[in-house]
Order: structure tokens, then sequence, then C-alpha cells
């Protein structure tokens, strides 16, 4: 397999060192496992929405994390290895599970979590993932951004009060949109899934990959 260490513009713009603003260990194996080389650097943004509409949502939490860090490096090039403006590509990224017009988040508690999953469990819901692309292109020298949403259809099958249970019992439910992992122990209770299997689990690679083809990189 080949490692990807950089990404070089068609259009001229010299080669792009890639961060990921997440500490998503999901995210990371995904982009690992298609042979990036990338540097980790979590946003620390306080994250606002303005909308209520599950893929706008992502897009705007995506977005929001990627430009914190690519300002980082603006304010302090040390944090991304002293790599300055024009020579990064900054990868950020949302997930949220949304069902009958709600978005579920992250459990906060175990309780929470339960609860999520009563939701999902004999039903089909959505999980969006939105990506943004922070860089500089070096023809204007401005700051681009790019931001793009996928979505997949997931079907549960239904489940017992012991079933869900033992599921949050695991702990595994915890860190992840909905209250679950379909990477995970859940996997026995996914019907079918309907799009990109690597988007439930965090990130759409290929996705990503094609919307970089198509940006000229």
């Amino acid at each position: 397999m080949v490692s990807i260490h950089y990404w070089r513009s068609k259009t001229g713009d010299s080669m792009k060192n890639i961060i990921l603003a997440s500490q998503s260990p999901r995210r990371r194996e995904l982009l690992e496992q298609a042979g990036y080389t990338f540097k980790i650097i979590p946003s620390t943004v306080e994250e606002t929405v303005t909308c209520n509409e599950p893929k706008a949502v992502v897009k705007e939490l995506a977005m929001q994390k990627a430009r914190d860090v690519f300002d980082k490096c603006s304010l302090d090039n040390t944090v991304c290895d002293g790599y300055t403006q024009d020579k990064l590509l900054v990868i950020g990224a949302d997930t949220v599970v949304a069902i009958d017009g709600q978005i579920l988040g992250k459990p906060k508690s175990i309780e929470h979590a339960g609860e999520m999953i009563r939701c999902l469990q004999g039903k089909t819901h959505h999980v969006y993932t939105g990506v943004a692309f922070v860089w500089m292109g070096e023809d204007t020298g401005q700051i681009r951004t790019h931001c793009f949403c996928e979505g997949t259809a997931v079907s549960c099958y239904p489940m017992t009060e012991e079933e869900i249970t033992a599921y949050i019992n695991t702990g595994e439910c915890m860190d992840k949109a909905g209250a679950y992992g379909i990477q995970g122990r859940f996997g026995v209770y996914i019907k079918r899934i309907t799009g990109d299997y690597n988007n439930v689990v965090g990130l759409p690679i290929s996705a990503v990959y094609h919307q970089l083809l198509k940006l000229g990189f």
C-alpha cells in the first residue's frame, strides 16, 4: 500500500501536509488503513450550531473544527511541526445519528445511552458525517474551504430490554454518536445498511479521497 504523506495540487500549489482535526480513534484508523500519513491535532473549539437540520449541522461543526486547527497553526506553527499555513491541508469531521427528525449525539450518561438505543431498536435511522477541508491556495494566498456530507441509512433489529441492558453495560456506547458502534458488539443488531459502511464508523474515506480529487489535489 502506498503511504500518502501529502497532497500536491494539480493547479500548482506546493505539497500539503495533512492534519486530522479529530482525536477519534476510528477516524485515525480509517485514514491509516487508506495509506495516509498525517498528524493529529484535535480541535478544542466550543461547538455552536445555527440550524437543526442534520446534514447542515455536521457540515457546520466539521468546518468549525477544521478552521479552529488551521487558525492554531497560524498563531503557532510549532503545533504542526513548524509547517506554515500554505503547507497544510486540515481535515475536520463530525458525525450524528438522526431518527424521526431528532439528532442523537454522544450520550451524556448510561441512562441517556439506554434511551437512545430504545429509540433506534427495530427502526431505520440515518448516520450523517460532515467533512471539511481547509487549506491555503497559493495562487491567491487566500484560505480556501470545502465541505460535504455523506449519509447512510441503518436498520436495526428489535431488541429486548435484556439485550439493551447487556449492550449498555459493555461501556462501548459512551463515546459514540447514537450510543452505538457498528464495528463493535452492536453489530449483531444491525439488520442492513444502505450507503457507506465507513461513514457509520466515523469517516467516509472513499468520499474524502474522491472529493479531494475533484478539488484538483
